[in-house]
């Protein structure tokens, strides 16, 4: 996700007089707009949307990661054995 230093910051001041503005600009560019308080960041804008996408991705690898971790342990089995038990699984 890119941002654009002279274009996606704005102050709460803008926040509060261009809101509209700031959406829009949002919406369109589906870039994160960061709001400044007194100058130094403050808070983050997403779209709704790329937020949950974004957040699928970070559960996504956090389970990956967990996953990995098992097999490095060595909590591993055979595929053949997790299919037919899956399937007798299924049958019940």
């Amino acid at each position: 996700m890119s941002i654009s230093i002279t274009e996606d910051f704005k102050s709460v001041s803008d926040l509060k007089k261009k809101t509209n503005e700031i959406f829009k600009q949002m919406h369109q560019t589906g870039r994160p707009i960061i709001i400044t308080v007194n100058g130094k960041p403050d808070a983050v804008l997403i779209d709704a949307n790329i937020f949950e996408r974004k957040l699928k991705a970070l559960n996504l690898g956090a389970l990956l990661a967990e996953a990995e971790s098992e097999v490095k342990d060595g909590h591993i089995r055979p595929a053949r054995d997790f299919l037919r038990e899956l399937k007798r699984g299924a049958k019940v």
